[in-house]
C-alpha cells in the first residue's frame, strides 16, 4: 500500500477539479488555500518540459510556502531537488516549479520571455490588475501535452481587493462559471470569437476539518477579531476587510427610498435651488473621472451622475483626449434632467492647469465650453472631509448620498485601502480616481467633523470614590 503524503479535503478537491482558465479559491481564512496551490502545481511534473510558477508579492512572504513545499514535495518525490538561489524545485523528469515574487509592478518584466504552463497567485489581492494580467502572456506551453491555466487564492482586503472582487465575486454567484467573449482579428482581416472562463470557489475554516481538529480554538480567535476583520476572515465577506479606508460605507437597499442607514439611494429630481458641482480627475491610460454633485440647503452632497473613462477592465483608461472628454461632459449636461440648463461649478486637480509642456488640459477643455476652477488638493484634509460626510448621525443620515446609478463610485470607494508606505493615506496604486474627484468637491464644501458623544459623567458632590480609595490606603 502506498504511503499517502497529502490528499485534498472535499472543498479543496472541488477547486482542483475545475476546468476554467482561471479559478480563485478562498475568501476566508483557514480554508487550506496554500496547500491547494502547492498540490496543484504538482499535477504535471511527470512531463519533462513542464514549468510551474507560484507567486507571492515579496520573497520573504514565500518562506512559509517554501517550507511547506519541503514537507510535501520531498516526501512525495524523494529525487526532487530544491535550488535556494533560483527558488526552484527540479523533479526527476526534468520538470520545474519556481517560486517567484513581484514586489513592484515594474518587476513583472522579470518574467518577460519566459513560459509557464501553470501559474498560481497566492494571496491574489496583494497584486494589482496590471501585475496579474501581464502574466497571461507568460501562461503558454513549454512543449506538447501540457495544460495551460491560472489559479489563485485570496482573502478580502489588500490593494487588489477591488479588481479581484469585480472579476471573480461580483459578476456571478460562487461556483458559477463566468464566460468572457474574446474577439480576435487576424492579419488577413477575418475575426473569430472565442471564450475564456473563470470561477470563484469559496472556502473557509469551516471547510478545513484537519485544521479544526488540530486547533479547535482557531475559530474562536477569528471570531474575536474586530468586526470588519471578523466578517472578512471568518465568513469571507468581500464588503468588509482589514485595511479598508472608508469603513463607514453602507449600501443598504432597505434604505434606498427612506435615505436611512445607507449612502446609496434611488435617483430623484433635484430641486432647482440646489447648487451643482462637477468634480474632475484627468486620466488617459488610467481612467478619468467626472462626478456631478448636488448640494442641498443643509450642505449635504448628492452624487447624481458620473462619467467614468474606464474600458471595463479595472483601472484601465479609455485614452480619450481632453477635448473628447469635454465634449462628452457637455453632452451629459445638455441631456441629464438634473443638469440641463443648470449652472455647474467645475472643480478639478490643479495639475490640469499646468502649461509647462504646452497647452494645458484645462485650456483644451475650455475650447469645448467646459470650465474648471483649481481644487484644494490637500490629501489628508480631503480624506477627512470624506470621512466627515460618510459618518451617520443619530438618525442614520449621512452628509453624502450616492445615486444608485453611479455604479463606479459604489464599486471603487469601498474597496480603497491604506498605503503600505504612508499608513494615513490611500494606496494610490488602487483605483482611486473617483476618490480624488469627490474629495475636490468635498474640499469646496467643507463641513465640521460629526460631534463626538462625551462619556456620561455621574455627578458625585461628596467625591466618595476618592475617600473610599483613601480609606483603603489607611487600612493597608
Amino acid at each position: 500500500m502506498k504511503n499517502v503524503i497529502w490528499t485534498p479535503q472535499p472543498r479543496q478537491k472541488i477547486f482542483m477539479e475545475r476546468f476554467e482558465n482561471e479559478a480563485l479559491y478562498g475568501g476566508a481564512a483557514g480554508g487550506g488555500k496554500s496547500d491547494c496551490a502547492l498540490a496543484e502545481a504538482l499535477r504535471q511534473v511527470n512531463i519533462p518540459h513542464y514549468r510551474g510558477l507560484i507567486l507571492r508579492k515579496t520573497y520573504p512572504q514565500l518562506s512559509e510556502l517554501i517550507d511547506r513545499s519541503r514537507e510535501i514535495y520531498k516526501s512525495a518525490f524523494p529525487d526532487a531537488k530544491y535550488n535556494e538561489q533560483k527558488h526552484c524545485w527540479t523533479f526527476k523528469s526534468g520538470a520545474k516549479i519556481y517560486f517567484g515574487a513581484m514586489q513592484h509592478t515594474k518587476d513583472r518584466t522579470n518574467y518577460q520571455g519566459k513560459r509557464y504552463d501553470f501559474i498560481d497567485f497566492d494571496e491574489l489581492t496583494h497584486f494589482t490588475w496590471d501585475e496579474y494580467s501581464y502574466l497571461f502572456s507568460r501562461n503558454r506551453p513549454n512543449g506538447p501535452g501540457t495544460r495551460c491555466y491560472i489559479r489563485a487564492q485570496a482573502n478580502p482586503g489588500g490593494v487588489g481587493h477591488g479588481w479581484v472582487k469585480e472579476r471573480f465575486i461580483t459578476p456571478a454567484p460562487p461556483m458559477t462559471t463566468i464566460y468572457e467573449d474574446i474577439n480576435i482579428i487576424f492579419p488577413d482581416g477575418h475575426s473569430e470569437k472565442r471564450q475564456r472562463s473563470r470561477i470563484f470557489v469559496p472556502s473557509s475554516v469551516f471547510d478545513n476539518k484537519i485544521l479544526l481538529r488540530n486547533d479547535p480554538e482557531y475559530i474562536t480567535r477569528l471570531a474575536s477579531l474586530p468586526e470588519n476583520e471578523r466578517k472578512a476572515l471568518l465568513y469571507g465577506d468581500w464588503d468588509s476587510f482589514s485595511g479598508q479606508v472608508f469603513t463607514e460605507w453602507k449600501n443598504n437597499p432597505d434604505g434606498y427610498k427612506t435615505h436611512i442607514d445607507t449612502h446609496v439611494i434611488e435617483p430623484f429630481r433635484v430641486p432647482a435651488s440646489w447648487k451643482i458641482y462637477r468634480g474632475f480627475d484627468f486620466g488617459y491610460s488610467r481612467p478619468f473621472s467626472v462626478g456631478w454633485y448636488a448640494v442641498d440647503h443643509d450642505g449635504r452632497m448628492y452624487r447624481i451622475r458620473e462619467l467614468y473613462g474606464c474600458t471595463g477592465t479595472p483601472n484601465e483608461g479609455v485614452r480619450w483626449e481632453p477635448l473628447e472628454i469635454a465634449k462628452n461632459i457637455s453632452r451629459v449636461e445638455k441631456e441629464d434632467i438634473n443638469l440641463k440648463g443648470r449652472y455647474v461649478t467645475g472643480i478639478a486637480d490643479p495639475s490640469i492647469f499646468d502649461e509647462s509642456r504646452g497647452e494645458s488640459v484645462a485650456s483644451m477643455m475650455e475650447r469645448a465650453g467646459v470650465y474648471f476652477e483649481k481644487a484644494d488638493n490637500t490629501r489628508m484634509a480631503g480624506k477627512m472631509q470624506l470621512h466627515n460626510r460618510l459618518a451617520f448621525d443619530e438618525r442614520g443620515i449621512p452628509m453624502l448620498y450616492v445615486f444608485s446609478t453611479c455604479k463606479n463610485f459604489i464599486r471603487t470607494i469601498p474597496a480603497l485601502v491604506y498605503s503600505a508606505s504612508d499608513v494615513e493615506d490611500i494606496d494610490t496604486q488602487a483605483e482611486d480616481h473617483i476618490y480624488d474627484e469627490v474629495r475636490y468637491v468635498a474640499m469646496e464644501n467643507p463641513i465640521n467633523p460629526p460631534p463626538v458623544k462625551a462619556p456620561q459623567v455621574i455627578y458625585n458632590p461628596l467625591n466618595t470614590e476618592e475617600y473610599a480609595q483613601y480609606g483603603k490606603t489607611i487600612i493597608r
